[in-house]
């Protein structure tokens, strides 16, 4: 009887044992695969949200079939205590441990809202943006000029403003004097600013802000990535070049950056004014003489005028032998690396092709026909011009 009531009880421990690994593996397979999420859904993770609050939100969006399982695999993990408040983006069919590890991973959230600063070299602008994740693509919900356009209603909408990312794109070809002017202009900042930096000395670049954020010190953070990638792009100079210092390296990169938007081109153009370097040449370069005429305060806005291009300033290139006495604008990293490593060419001189970019000359002869070309290109386009305004 008693060995009768023993081999009973073994079985029942192991149908138990057997039920209950069952149940462990289902819970994984639960955890682990793929969820009943139908379509991408932006999640957001409050800030000082728990983990039971997060479960409870992720099913009630549909996301996870188990609050349990997921809390369970949370602690399991040892991740019930690093949610990172945000939003996060969630493919269909995403599993409790993806998106767990989405919410944990910390950095910068992956879905949400952008409201972007765009500093640029004819204008600036804010726009706002939201991304839609069913396609994965920021759509445009509002853009403005701070300077000029009246504050979007929208921005007054708490709830939009949930997760709303801040950034300030600084574009290459930018002067000090837009970026400080630029800065004043925008009312989510705070401080003032006591002087404009010198010119070159602000990094084109993105930068991640909070509301509040004080201007001075959003200049000392481009002032600083723009030390350290002109140090560490002068350690890796090619040699021969005629700098003493990298601010003269910074001075022929801030040229190279207003004569062409071509990435390809910046070394070949580089190489064009340091060839008429050796030779003895001026620079010649139009955007020194309108640097001298504008010191970097907006844009001027018309062609140069022949007394212009004769008038001494320490700007005109036309003029004076060698660079001018400082950059005319903040380059980007390309320019710089431009300035730095040029290409090796014979150019001596280079014209717009009507395409965007140049074309380049190794002589004078080769040179005027270039620039022929380029009037024919001008004249069609003022034509079409005028055509397309009459109709």
């Amino acid at each position: 009887m008693a060995k009768a009531i023993a081999s009973g009880a073994l079985t029942l421990l192991i149908v138990i044992l057997f039920g209950f690994a069952g149940l462990l593996g289902w819970a994984q397979g639960q955890y682990t695969g793929a969820g009943p999420l139908a379509q991408p859904i932006c999640f957001e993770v409050k800030k000082g949200a728990n983990l039971t609050a997060v479960a409870q939100d992720l099913s009630a969006r549909g996301a996870i079939s188990n609050e349990r399982i997921f809390r369970i695999g949370a602690s399991y993990a040892e991740k019930a205590d690093d949610l990172k408040f945000g939003s996060y983006l969630l493919p269909a069919g995403v599993s409790m441990q993806a998106a767990l590890d989405a919410m944990t991973a910390g950095g910068q959230s992956t879905c949400g809202r952008e409201m972007n600063y765009r500093i640029g070299v004819n204008h600036a602008d804010i726009i706002l943006r939201e991304l839609d994740p069913k396609t994965n693509d920021y759509i445009e919900v509002a853009k403005y000029d701070p300077a000029i356009d009246p504050r979007p209603a929208i921005l007054d909408d708490e709830a939009w403003k949930v997760d709303l990312r801040l950034r300030i794109t600084l574009a290459e070809g930018v002067t000090s004097w837009q970026v400080v002017e630029s800065l004043k202009a925008a009312e989510f900042l705070t401080g003032d600013i006591s002087e404009v930096p010198p010119e070159g000395s602000l990094a084109p670049d993105s930068y991640e802000i909070v509301e509040g954020a004080v201007r001075g010190d959003i200049l000392a953070d481009m002032t600083a990535r723009q030390a350290k990638t002109l140090a560490e792009l002068w350690e890796a100079r090619a040699e021969g070049l005629p700098y003493d210092t990298p601010q003269e390296a910074l001075i022929m990169a801030s040229i190279v950056e207003k004569e062409t938007g071509v990435a390809d081109e910046r070394r070949q153009v580089a190489s064009v004014f340091l060839n008429r370097i050796a030779e003895g040449m001026r620079l010649q370069t139009d955007p020194t003489v309108i640097y001298g005429i504008t010191n970097g305060q907006g844009v001027l806005g018309r062609g140069l005028r022949r007394s212009e291009l004769q008038r001494e300033t320490p700007y005109n290139t036309y003029v004076i032998d060698g660079m001018p006495p400082t950059p005319i604008a903040n380059p980007g990293r390309l320019s710089i690396e431009a300035a730095l490593n040029p290409d090796t060419t014979d150019y001596l001189f280079f014209v717009a092709d009507g395409t965007g970019g140049h074309a380049f000359a190794k002589t004078l002869k080769e040179h005027n026909k270039n620039v022929e070309a380029w009037r024919k290109i001008e004249a069609e386009q003022a034509k079409k011009a005028e055509e397309d305004a009459q109709q």
